[in-house]
C-alpha cells in the first residue's frame, strides 16, 4: 500500500513539474529552432538606441550635428525634426536624411558616422559569475557572452542554457522565442551552428 502511495505521489510531482514548465514557457513563442545563419556575424551593423552618431551635411555646418539615438529609436535634426534611426545602417540613414533634405535644398550630400556603439548589449541571468547587462563592442557568440558574464557557477545546469530573443512575426508583432544552447555539444566540437551570434537585447539564461 505504501509503495502505491509513493508511486502515486511521484506521478503527481512529475505532473506538477510539467505543468509549471508549460506555464513558464507560455510567454514564449514555441517553434522549431532553425540555427541556419544564426552563427554567422551580420554583414552590417544596425543603429540602435544610445548609439552616438555624427550626421554631416556637406557644405552646411548648421545642419551637421552629433546626436544620440533616443530610447524610441529616433534622432532630432535641424529642419527635419525627429527621424527614425534605429534598425537602419549608417548608409541607409544617410540616404533617408538626404531624401528629406531635398525639400529644403537641391542635391544634398549627407554622411552618417557611428561615433560610439552603445546599443549592442545583452543580458545574462541565472548561474553565471557576473549576471546583468553586458555591453559589447563587436559581434559576439553566446559562448563568448557567457565568458564575459564570468562563466558558470558551480550550480549551473550547462545542458539547459538558452537564449531569449524578441523577434517580429509576419504581422510586425514582437514575440519572444527561446533558443536552446547545447553547451556540452559545442565545447566538444559538435553542433557548432548552435553557438549563435547574439543580438542586441538577447537574454542568456543559465538555470
Amino acid at each position: 500500500m505504501r509503495r502505491k502511495i509513493r508511486k502515486l505521489g511521484g506521478h503527481v510531482l512529475v505532473a506538477a513539474f510539467l505543468m509549471a514548465m508549460q506555464v513558464w514557457a507560455g510567454g514564449c513563442l514555441q517553434q522549431d529552432v532553425q540555427y541556419r545563419g544564426l552563427a554567422a556575424p551580420p554583414a552590417e551593423f544596425l543603429i540602435g538606441p544610445e548609439d552616438v552618431l555624427i550626421v554631416t551635411v556637406w557644405r552646411n555646418q548648421e545642419l551637421s550635428k552629433e546626436v544620440i539615438v533616443r530610447p524610441d529609436g529616433k534622432i532630432s535634426l535641424p529642419l527635419l525634426g525627429d527621424i527614425t534611426a534605429a534598425g537602419l545602417t549608417a548608409e541607409a540613414l544617410s540616404k533617408h536624411v538626404a531624401d528629406k533634405l531635398v525639400e529644403f535644398m537641391s542635391t544634398p550630400t549627407v554622411s552618417v558616422q557611428v561615433k560610439e556603439i552603445n546599443s549592442y548589449h545583452v543580458f545574462a541571468v541565472g548561474e553565471v559569475g557576473k549576471p546583468g547587462k553586458i555591453v559589447l563592442k563587436s559581434f559576439t557568440s553566446v559562448l563568448q557572452g557567457i565568458s564575459y558574464a564570468g562563466g558558470f557557477t558551480v550550480f549551473a545546469s550547462r545542458n539547459n542554457v538558452h537564449v531569449l530573443r524578441n523577434v517580429k512575426n509576419g504581422q510586425g508583432e514582437t514575440k519572444q522565442v527561446m533558443i536552446p544552447v547545447p553547451y556540452q555539444d559545442i565545447v566538444r566540437g559538435k553542433n557548432l551552428e548552435s553557438n549563435i551570434i547574439l543580438k542586441a537585447g538577447d537574454v542568456i539564461v543559465v538555470p
